[in-house]
C-alpha cells in the first residue's frame, strides 16, 4: 500500500522536484545521494526515505514525519548512532512508512528555522569539485554574474565538513541562526564543505532553480580559474543587483506557483 494517494498535490510536486534533481545528465545526485523535503499544513513534512533514489523515486520512497517531534530532538546536544536510528522511527507520523533519511534533522531545521517550504539537498559534481578542493567554499563568497545573486541570494550560508546526520544538523542550526542575525533573513543556498549543497525554496521550482544556478555558478568558477582566475563583481555592484526593483520582480516570476494548503 502506498503511504498516500498520488493525487496529493504536495507529494506529486515533491516527486517532480526529486526526479528533476536526479536526472542523470545533470550530475547532481546518483544512486542514493541527496534528499528532498517539503512542509505540510498539518505540522508534518515529507522527506525522502533512507536508500531511495531521487531519479526514480515514487510516493513509497518518502516518509511523513512530525516536525514538532524532530525539533524536540534538536534540543539534545548529542545522540549516538543507535539513538538516532530509534529517533528516526519514533518521529514518523505514520509508523508504516520507511525510516526517513539521516538528514531528516537538517531538513527540519531548514523548514522550521529558515522558513523554507521546499528543500533540495544534492551532491552536485560541479559544486563538490570546489567544496572538496583546498579552496573549500571560498570561491562562492563573491559573485561572478548577476543571475547567481538573483537566484541564489547575495550570500550563501557555509558550514565545514561535519559527520552527516544529527551532528551536522547542530552545526547547520548554529549557522542558520548566525546568518539570520547577520543579514536579517534566511539563506537560499547552504554550502557544506566536502559534502554538497542545500537549496531552500518557497516553491519546488525555486528549490530547483537555486540548485541549477549553483551548478552553473560552480562551472563558471572552475572555468575562470582555468583561464587565469575569476574577476569577481565589486561588492557595491553585487549589492545593487540584489536590491534592484526589477530583479526583485524577476525573482518572483522565477519562483513558480505556490501550492495552496
Amino acid at each position: 500500500m502506498e503511504p498516500t494517494a498520488i493525487s496529493d498535490p504536495i507529494l506529486e510536486q515533491l516527486i517532480w522536484l526529486s526526479h528533476e534533481l536526479g536526472r542523470e545528465e545533470r550530475q547532481l545526485a546518483i544512486l542514493g545521494e541527496g534528499n528532498t523535503s517539503t512542509i505540510c499544513p498539518d505540522g508534518t513534512f515529507w522527506v525522502k526515505a533512507s536508500g531511495s533514489q531521487l531519479g526514480n523515486i515514487t510516493s513509497q520512497g518518502f516518509s511523513q514525519v512530525s516536525l514538532g517531534a524532530v525539533m524536540e530532538l534538536m534540543e539534545n546536544e548529542t545522540m549516538d548512532d543507535q539513538a538516532v536510528a530509534r529517533a528516526l522511527q519514533e518521529v514518523l507520523a505514520n509508523p508504516t512508512h520507511r525510516r526517513p533519511s539521516v538528514e531528516t534533522f537538517l531538513h527540519a531545521l531548514c523548514l522550521h528555522e529558515a522558513g523554507a517550504k521546499w528543500v533540495a539537498h544534492t551532491h552536485a559534481v560541479s559544486v563538490n569539485q570546489i567544496l572538496c578542493s583546498r579552496l573549500g567554499a571560498e570561491p562562492f563568497l563573491r559573485h561572478l554574474f548577476p543571475d547567481g545573486i538573483v537566484v541564489c541570494g547575495r550570500h550563501p550560508a557555509v558550514v565545514p565538513y561535519v559527520d552527516p546526520g544529527f551532528t551536522l544538523a547542530l552545526v547547520v542550526r548554529d549557522e542558520l541562526r548566525r546568518y539570520q542575525e547577520a543579514y536579517g533573513h534566511a539563506p537560499k543556498l547552504l554550502l557544506m564543505v566536502n559534502h554538497g549543497l542545500v537549496a531552500l525554496g518557497q516553491t519546488a521550482q525555486e528549490a530547483l532553480n537555486i540548485t541549477l544556478m549553483a551548478d552553473k555558478w560552480a562551472k563558471i568558477i572552475v572555468g575562470s580559474y582555468a583561464l587565469g582566475g575569476p574577476t569577481f563583481l565589486p561588492d557595491a555592484q553585487s549589492e545593487r543587483i540584489d536590491n534592484r526593483l526589477d530583479e526583485h520582480y524577476r525573482r518572483q516570476q522565477l519562483h513558480g506557483a505556490t501550492l495552496k494548503p
